[in-house]
């Protein structure tokens, strides 16, 4: 069922966006991983999985899952539920859990789509994740105009791998200062990839 959603999708990604994947080789073969991407509309998730490696799993807010049909296919398409702002620690557990049965994790570090296109203010959910279960995190920009329309240019963008252990001491208590510099790295990345280098003021 997955791979044939993932087909489907590509396919139809391909026809109504004039669509780029670039970077897929920065994709580690050999582990499952967290893609930290910028976020912008609901197409996001399937477009980061569809050119991602292995099989992918998402975190959905808990409110897409009260419609059953709806919430079977977003489910058979790995998606599972958060409840958005009240520090859901099984969450994580999940995510982990997720990774260590060979399928990578989407996650949106903002929380919440940009209205402006731009990379705002990030948490620090990957980070934990990502020193929990050893997983490298690879930092995603999805890049287009102002709105996504139809043949609209978009560019998925996959950047270098980010491991944890550069950062902080794997395992199931790591240091929270450790997780804001791997938070903080993770943003950067994923803002240098989606806004470019910042003008330099003379």
């Amino acid at each position: 069922m997955y791979y044939v959603c993932k087909f489907l999708l590509w396919v139809y990604f391909h026809i109504a966006y004039n669509l780029k994947y670039e970077g897929r080789k920065n994709i580690p073969k050999d582990t499952t991983v967290i893609y930290a991407s910028n976020h912008r509309s609901y197409a996001d998730p399937p477009l980061v999985g569809t050119g991602g490696r292995r099989k992918c799993a998402f975190m959905a807010k808990e409110e897409l899952f009260e419609k059953k049909l709806f919430a079977w296919l977003i489910r058979s398409l790995g998606a599972f539920p958060v409840a958005r702002g009240k520090g859901d620690t099984k969450v994580i557990d999940t995510a982990v859990e997720k990774l260590d049965n060979k399928r990578s994790i989407i996650i949106f570090p903002e929380g919440t789509r940009s209205k402006d296109g731009k990379v705002h203010r990030g948490h620090a959910g990957a980070a934990l994740i990502s020193a929990r279960s050893g997983k490298p995190i690879i930092p995603v920009g999805v890049v287009y105009g102002e709105k996504l329309r139809f043949r609209t240019k978009v560019r998925v963008i996959y950047g270098a791998p980010i491991f944890p252990d550069e950062y902080c001491q794997v395992g199931d208590q790591p240091d929270p200062r450790e997780l804001v510099k791997l938070k903080n790295r993770y943003m950067a990345d994923i803002k240098l990839i989606v806004e470019g280098e910042p003008e330099v003021m003379e």
